[in-house]
């Protein structure tokens, strides 16, 4: 089975996806590290730009037959059983990423790609079975239990769990960091 764990930079992907391979016993795999080892992401300073149909067409080969918890920010493009799409309020989203030292343009990108659900639409026109979950206020643990139960249960689409619309003026002051 191939679980996609996706989501705006600073949700909590890493985290989640090596503790959902750990409980489920199944191989854990970066986007990242895979794109690298199979020469299909380039170097752009301190990213790397992926080719995603590449992407896609080699992760479906290699994992076909295994058990494997894929994290990346553009796992969603990797056809998958399962596609965890993880949210966060935006606002969350800006500290983590100043805590990581983005760039304010940067940081406003991806506070605005949150706000407006990019990577869950992206995930929904991509893949059939997509779970959202949200994550505000809850710790690795909390949010492993609710992503297992959904998995336990059979649950294999739930969407627009999550709506940030009246956190425009709170996050207004991130957006407008990167202007």
């Amino acid at each position: 089975m191939i679980i996609t764990v996706t989501g705006t930079p600073g949700v909590g992907k890493t985290t989640l996806s090596k503790l959902l391979a750990e409980r489920l016993g199944y191989e854990y795999v970066s986007v990242r590290d895979f794109a690298l080892e199979k020469g299909i992401g380039e170097s752009a300073g301190d990213e790397i730009e992926i080719d995603v149909d590449e992407l896609a067409r080699l992760a479906s080969e290699e994992f076909r037959e295994r058990n494997v918890v894929i994290d990346g920010h553009l796992s969603h493009f990797i056809p998958a059983d399962i596609v965890i799409v993880l949210r966060l309020h935006p606002g969350a989203v800006a500290e983590r990423l100043k805590v990581r030292g983005y760039p304010p343009k940067k940081l406003a990108e991806n506070v605005e790609a949150e706000f407006v659900d990019v990577i869950l639409v992206e995930a929904v026109e991509e893949n059939e079975n997509v779970l959202e979950v949200d994550t505000t206020g809850k710790g690795p643990e909390e949010v492993l239990n609710e992503v297992l139960s959904l998995l336990q249960a059979g649950i294999k689409r739930r969407v627009g769990i999550v709506d940030w619309s009246d956190s425009y003026g709170e996050i207004l002051p991130y957006l407008m960091e990167g202007r």
